[in-house]
């Protein structure tokens, strides 16, 4: 493989990107079942518990750990032996997205967009880190940055504009403005995690809710200034 990047990066990043399933299931499950939106944030937040408790389980008990190990563990990082691993936190940053969609079609939209923009963005800044990475700060690389901007660059203003009820729920075409602002914000806070003394902040948990914040923000600015 490439520079640092294994067989097993490779395919836990696969695996994160299924996760792209939990934003289409958030904007598109209610309007093709023609249910309220809730109903996607019910979804979404049961999984989350299901998630917690299968979590609870594998650090409490050592049977169910070694099952889980066993299917599971080439693709944990060290630390996630410890802890809750990086597919609660992305269930957890979904469902505070579902939240956020529960207010308007538009938040609906945007936390669609972002969160989709953050788990794939993260997997190719992972990626073009792991096998080309050169320039480091902590355990991240300028270069997985640039990859994660051009990537959400890409789709944002490419590719979610062709989707099915995109456009009309955001209320027009997107902005280069808005594409160039929306691809470094989500790249930015993937690339700079927060931080609380030694406590580090999941970029899985906070981004997408954040960067959805800051979308709305942006988009209300551009439109009505």
């Amino acid at each position: 493989m490439l520079g640092n990047l294994t067989i097993e990066e490779v395919n836990r990043k696969l695996l994160h990107i299924v996760a792209v399933l939990l934003p289409l299931t958030i904007f598109y499950g209610p309007l093709l079942v023609e249910v309220p939106r809730s109903y996607a944030c019910y979804l979404i937040f049961s999984l989350l518990v299901v998630s917690l408790w299968v979590e609870y389980c594998r650090l409490n008990q050592s049977l169910f750990a070694g099952w889980f190990n066993q299917l599971f563990g080439s693709m944990m990082r060290a630390e996630e032996k410890r802890q809750l691993t990086g597919a609660t936190y992305i269930l957890g940053g979904s469902a505070i997205c579902s939240l956020i969609s529960l207010h308007s079609e538009f938040s609906a939209v945007t936390s669609f967009l972002c969160l989709s923009l953050f788990i794939l963005g993260d997997a190719v800044a992972a990626l073009v880190g792991k096998a080309v990475g050169r320039i480091k700060v902590g355990n991240k690389t300028l270069e997985g940055a640039v990859g994660c901007f051009m990537l959400c660059a890409f789709l944002t203003g490419l590719v979610f504009p062709q989707l099915p009820y995109f456009l009309d729920l955001w209320g027009g075409s997107i902005t280069i403005s808005e594409i160039v602002i929306i691809a470094a914000t989500i790249s930015i806070l993937e690339f700079f995690p927060i931080k609380l003394g030694r406590f580090v902040f999941n970029d899985n948990l906070y981004v997408p809710a954040v960067a959805t914040f800051i979308t709305i923000w942006v988009h209300s600015g551009l439109v009505f200034n």
